[in-house]
Order: structure tokens, then C-alpha cells, then sequence
């Protein structure tokens, strides 16, 4: 039983790094930083960053970072909410990408999603396809509030696993102007379906029927039960090539944070779940006719999910591929991610 659950909760969080780090001179540093100042990336100087919160439908408070350019002046400003990775944290892959649209002029906030990171939620380490497109909505809501942001021009950057969640809450919430998604991953078709939809009809029942005896052991137990860790301490070499690389970024100190689920822990047993019979993509086509553009390495593992979403989704829409760049380059690589890319969707279709 373990083995099915464990199974489905690595597709689940599919991240990965070693945690490599140099003892002399990157563990003394990880030591003097304390940890809620500790960002994965350099705060650009012409960006301010405050840390806010705001409350979802469900009441969950939300931690999040507001970026702002310098020089922004008394203007409205077109904003963005950006989340992502599924696992990761705000100091992560969506501050860098805050950080550099704030530099661009957009009003940015990255943040952390419900249950995760420094946002409320009982129990921890827990994911869900309602709450988190729900979250997205809730930034709208925050942004829309500011009084130097033009609530008629927000979009939304969704990264991974929240690229999924961005794109079903722009396809509910008209406020959305337009959506962009960088390494899209459908979380509720990779847990239902497995990778590449691989899993048997057979499987899948298998793996709902160790998934509520496991909801019977937590019952008993009075609370329920942590998985495995989402990446191994160290790599033995016989992982697959997308393992290597999610642990090239969050088990190092390239993309290393302690409150990072995918960096420094693991996902609830039962939380593939929710994610097991609700297909949160059902309705991409009402995202026209607000424009979409889909973001892809041309040898990431998860290109096909862009892909699929290109060939159902109604006009307008873009799907652009990076040439010879994996699924983690678009986390945090500054010369490959096409920020000028975002910059052009997005000054087009905020007005």
C-alpha cells in the first residue's frame, strides 16, 4: 500500500536536488541567515519588497511579498499575483519572478499558498485543487485593493503546479486580464492519470483504496501522516533525469529554503486525494477571449502538458518554447526564463 501511495505522491510534488553544500563556505552562510530573510535571489535595487497578508474565502491567512518598482511615482500600476512551484515558497521561484516584473514596472505579489510556506492552514503540508486556485483569486482580491494598482489591469503568472491552478482561476475569475504559465504541470491529471497518463484504470482504483484505508490509520492515529521526504538527501545515481534535476535546484543552495516542502519536506499521505476525481482544466476554453501565453523548455519533462492545453484552449493564445532548456531552467535561470517575453504579454493585454 505504501508503495502506491508513495508513488502517487512523488508525481505529486516531482522536485528534486542534493543538497550539496559546500561545508566550509555555503553551510556558514545558510547558518547566519536567518531563515525569513533568507531569499534564494538578489532583491533587484530598483524594487521595494514588503511583506503582507491577506485572507482567502476560507479564512486562511496568506503570506505573500508586495514588489513595487522605485520609481512608480503616484501612477496606477498594472499588477501580477504569481505562485509556484507546487511545493515551493515564495522566497523561491515566484519572488525572483516578482522581483523582476516589479523591475518592469508591474505592482507584483509573490506568495505562499494555503497550508504551506508562512500562509495558515491546518494541517500543514497539504495541497487542494479548490483552495489553491482559490488563493489566486485572493491576491486578486488584495491587489484590487492597493491604491496604486489599476484593478482593471491584473494578470497572473502561475509557475509548475500553480501554472494549473492560474489557469483555472482565470478561467472563473473575469477580473484576470491575462494569464501566463511557465512549466505548466496539471497536479489533478498527474495524480489521476500518472505521468504521461500511464496509470491503468486497475491502478488507480488500487491507489484510492490504499488512500482511504491509509484516511482509517489516520483516524485512529489522531492526526494524519507525513510521506516520504519529496527528495532523498542525497542522489544514488540510478534517478530519473527530471529527480536530478528538481534536486539540482531545491536540494542546493541554488534553490535550497527550509520551509520549502519539495526542498526540506514531505506531503501528507492522503494528499493526492482531492486531486484523484477533479480535473481542474475542464474549462481553459472561458479563458478566451482574455489572452493566454504558455511557457515550455523544449526538453522539459513536462512540455506536454503545455502542449495539450495549447491544442484545447481557444484563441487568443501562445505556447512558446525554450530552446534546449529543462523544466527547472524556467524556475530561476534569469538568462533563460523570457522575462522581455512577459513584459511585452503583459504591458499588451493589462489595458
Amino acid at each position: 500500500m505504501k508503495k502506491t501511495i508513495l508513488f502517487i505522491v512523488l508525481f505529486l510534488t516531482i522536485v528534486g536536488k542534493s543538497f550539496a553544500q559546500d561545508k566550509k563556505s555555503n553551510s556558514k552562510k545558510m547558518e547566519t541567515i536567518e531563515q525569513n530573510e533568507h531569499y534564494t535571489f538578489q532583491l533587484s535595487n530598483k524594487v521595494t519588497r514588503k511583506a503582507v497578508t491577506f485572507k482567502n474565502r476560507y479564512g486562511i491567512t496568506l503570506s505573500g511579498d508586495l514588489y513595487l518598482p522605485k520609481n512608480a511615482g503616484n501612477e496606477k500600476l498594472a499588477a501580477l499575483a504569481i505562485s509556484g512551484p507546487f511545493g515551493a515558497v515564495k522566497e523561491q521561484s515566484s519572488g525572483l519572478y516578482a522581483n523582476q516584473m516589479a523591475k518592469r514596472g508591474f505592482a507584483v505579489i509573490a506568495f505562499d499558498p494555503s497550508y504551506t510556506g508562512e500562509s495558515s492552514g491546518e494541517p500543514r503540508n497539504l495541497a487542494s485543487p479548490e483552495i489553491n486556485t482559490e488563493d489566486f483569486s485572493a491576491a486578486i482580491d488584495f491587489l484590487g485593493l492597493q491604491k496604486n494598482v489599476d484593478r482593471n489591469k491584473i494578470g497572473i503568472i502561475g509557475i509548475c503546479g500553480f501554472g494549473g491552478f492560474a489557469l483555472n482561476a482565470t478561467a472563473a475569475d473575469k477580473r484576470v486580464k491575462a494569464v501566463a504559465t511557465t512549466s505548466l504541470y496539471d497536479m489533478t491529471r498527474v495524480m489521476s492519470r500518472g505521468y504521461n497518463d500511464t496509470v491503468t484504470p486497475e491502478q488507480r482504483t488500487k491507489t484510492l483504496e490504499d488512500l482511504s484505508q491509509q484516511r482509517w490509520k489516520d483516524a485512529e492515529a489522531g492526526n494524519p501522516a507525513k510521506g516520504a521526504r519529496n527528495l532523498p538527501e542525497k542522489l544514488t545515481g540510478s534517478e530519473s533525469q527530471f529527480v536530478k534535476e528538481y534536486f539540482d535546484y531545491y536540494r542546493t543552495p541554488r534553490g535550497f529554503h527550509e520551509r520549502s516542502l519539495n526542498s526540506n519536506g514531505a506531503w501528507l499521505l492522503t494528499n493526492p486525494i482531492s486531486f484523484m476525481n477533479m480535473p481542474i482544466l475542464s474549462y481553459v476554453k472561458e479563458i478566451s477571449p482574455r489572452p493566454m501565453l504558455l511557457i515550455a523548455g523544449e526538453n522539459a519533462h513536462s512540455r506536454y502538458f503545455s502542449e495539450d492545453i495549447f491544442k484545447v484552449a481557444n484563441e487568443p493564445k501562445e505556447l512558446m518554447i525554450i530552446p534546449n532548456a529543462v523544466h527547472v531552467d524556467l524556475y530561476d535561470k534569469v538568462d533563460v526564463i523570457p522575462f522581455e517575453k512577459l513584459d511585452n504579454f503583459f504591458k499588451t493585454n493589462l489595458k
